[in-house]
C-alpha cells in the first residue's frame, strides 16, 4: 500500500462510524484497458484480477461487511464466444488460485445470480469454492455471476406469485420487506456505496431493486487502474454525503 493510500485509510477511520456495511462495484473498463495497449479484451480482463485482489484486501482493512461485485450479467452471453469461454475460464482459474488466500484471511465467498445457468464444469469450482468459505466470519465476497436486475425482480415475482397461489402467503402481506426476501440477494443489506469504474453513468441493470438509494460515485479510471487509493478515495467521499433517504435536513 503506497504512503497515500496509508493517509486516506486513517482518515476514513476516524469516522469508523460512517464506513459503508456493503460496497457494491461495477467493474468496468478491462476492454479498453486492453485496447490502449492494443492487447485482445482478455488480456484486459485477466489484468483486472488484480484489481479485484487489491479491492477484496482493502475493503477487509477497512472492515467493510459485504463487498458485491459485478462480475458476470446476463448479457455478458451475448459477447463473442471466444470471449466468454475466456471469462468463464479466468473465473473458475481465479476461484481455484485464490481459495487459500480467501481462507486465510477469512472471507466468505457468496454467488448472487442464476448460478444454475454456468456450464457444469465451472458451476462446481464456484460452488465448491463457497462451501470451503462457508464458515469465515470476515468479509462476504458476494460474486454477482449470471446476474441481472430485472431477471432478479422476475424471479422474485415469480416466487411470490407461486407463494401466494399455494397459499403460503396472503396478497396483503407484500410489502418492502416481504419483496425483498424473495429476492437473490435475501439476507445481505443493501449496497451504501456503488462504484463504478470507466466513466459510464448508468447502472446497467445492476442491483435495480437494492440500490434505490445507494450513493453513486462514478470515475473514469478503467477497472484494472483501481487499487487500495481509488477505493479510499470513494469510501473518504462517500463519508462527507449526507444521506436523508427522502428526508429534510433538521434546518430545512
Amino acid at each position: 500500500m503506497c504512503d497515500e493510500a496509508k493517509i486516506l485509510l486513517e482518515q476514513i477511520r476516524k469516522r469508523h462510524d460512517r464506513i459503508p456495511a456493503h460496497i457494491a462495484i461495477i467493474m468496468d473498463g478491462n476492454g479498453r484497458w486492453a485496447a490502449l495497449r492494443d492487447k485482445p479484451r482478455s488480456f484486459g480482463h485477466e489484468a483486472g484480477v488484480t484489481a479485484v485482489r487489491k479491492v477484496v484486501r482493502a475493503c477487509g482493512e477497512l472492515g467493510v461487511k459485504y463487498l458485491t461485485l459485478y462480475t458476470f450479467s446476463v448479457e455478458n452471453w451475448k459477447r463473442p464466444k471466444d470471449e466468454v469461454d475466456a471469462l468463464m475460464s479466468l473465473l473458475t482459474r481465479t476461484t481455484l488460485n485464490e481459495i487459500n488466500e480467501l481462507l486465510k484471511n477469512d472471507v466468505k465467498l457468496i454467488t448472487t445470480g442464476r448460478i444454475n445457468g454456468l456450464p457444469a464444469s465451472r458451476r462446481k469450482i464456484i460452488q465448491e469454492a463457497v462451501r470451503r468459505t462457508s464458515g469465515n466470519r470476515g468479509l462476504v465476497l458476494n460474486l454477482a455471476l449470471n446476474y441481472g436486475g430485472r431477471a432478479e425482480i422476475i424471479d422474485a415475482v415469480k416466487a411470490i406469485a407461486h407463494s401466494v397461489k399455494s397459499g403460503m402467503i396472503e396478497i396483503a402481506q407484500i410489502d418492502d420487506t416481504l419483496f425483498s426476501d424473495f429476492l437473490y440477494t435475501s439476507g445481505i443489506p443493501d449496497p451504501d456505496l456503488l462504484i463504478r469504474t470507466s466513466g459510464e453513468r448508468r447502472i446497467s441493470n445492476f442491483l435495480i431493486w437494492q440500490t434505490s438509494y445507494t450513493e453513486l460515485y462514478i470515475i473514469d479510471t478503467l477497472w484494472p487502474d483501481f487499487g487500495e487509493k481509488a477505493l479510499y478515495e470513494a469510501v473518504l467521499d462517500f463519508q462527507q454525503r449526507d444521506r436523508r433517504f427522502g428526508k429534510v435536513r433538521s434546518e430545512d
